[in-house]
């Protein structure tokens, strides 16, 4: 019997979370989406502690004007802003099981563009 979409989706986040782990020089950049939102935060899975977290429910992203894919852009550049404050430019990408295309990867690419090394 096939796996429904959410249970596919916990089961590859799962495998990757395997391997991606996050220290206090290279946090886990982790990633949600909803089908409204988009989330993300660099955690420091040592301590197990959030470093800094953007969203697109932040008042300046929510009141941008674009679709779903350019606010995923303005969320990643905006936690790459934050990162670099709080000193830190090497992250670990954790996809969270979604596919790497669309607002994951605008996402990804907003904070690569801002300044963040994966």
């Amino acid at each position: 019997m096939a796996f429904s979409k959410d249970l596919r989706r916990l089961k590859i986040r799962k495998r990757i979370r395997g391997t991606v782990s996050g220290t206090e020089q290279r946090p886990r950049l982790s990633v949600y989406r909803s089908n409204k939102e988009i989330y993300a935060q660099l955690v420091d899975d040592v301590t197990g502690k959030t470093i800094t977290a953007a969203s697109s429910r932040d008042k300046d992203i929510a009141s941008a004007k674009g679709n779903k894919e350019e606010k995923a852009n303005l969320v990643g550049k905006a936690l790459a802003e934050k990162a670099k404050k709080s000193g830190v430019e090497l992250v670990s990408f954790d996809r969270g099981g979604y596919l790497y295309h669309g607002r994951v990867k605008s996402l990804a690419e907003g904070a690569r563009e801002a300044g963040l090394k994966f």
